[in-house]
């Protein structure tokens, strides 16, 4: 049961990887005319209107937040809660570099909702401390949570 929820999870975190791929790729192609105008007929999502440098710089924070989680998921397999938690606080968890870089928005409601996913970072860190593998997926899965969040209300 503990396997089939981590696939689960590593699925969904793996689709979220390919689709920051390939909007990724669009801009490399120099197809960034198509691929914003299909964002304002389409996507009801709130812009965060940043610069091209601001939105390169928020779409590598959330693939390092992607690889960290994706980190955590194969040491919850290996049974090292320690480690885990400690990547945990230190790359999901909300340090003051995280304060100060989620307060740097113009949106409350992105602020509030990036304030509370480093908050659930921390939890997170707290919960593989326990050595509960249940505990901590439950953990995992609400910090996931406001990822799916946050993509599915806001875009670059």
């Amino acid at each position: 049961m503990i396997m089939k929820r981590l696939i689960i999870i590593f699925g969904i975190l793996s689709l979220t990887g390919i689709t920051q791929a390939a909007d990724n790729n669009d801009s490399q192609i120099g197809q960034m005319t198509h691929h914003n105008m299909k964002h304002s007929l389409n996507d009801g999502r709130i812009s965060l209107g940043l610069s091209p440098e601001m939105k390169q710089h928020q779409l590598s924070n959330m693939r390092a937040h992607l690889k960290a989680i994706q980190t955590i998921i194969g040491l919850i397999v290996e049974k090292k809660f320690d480690d885990a938690s400690k990547i945990a606080h230190s790359q999901l968890g909300l340090t003051e570099k995280m304060k100060r870089m989620c307060n740097m928005f113009s949106n409350n409601n992105f602020i509030e909702l990036g304030l509370a996913f480093h908050k659930s970072g921390d939890t997170l860190g707290e919960a593989l401390l326990t050595r509960d593998t249940n505990q901590s997926l439950r953990a995992l899965q609400n910090t996931v949570g406001y990822c799916v969040q946050c993509h599915a209300t806001f875009r670059q």
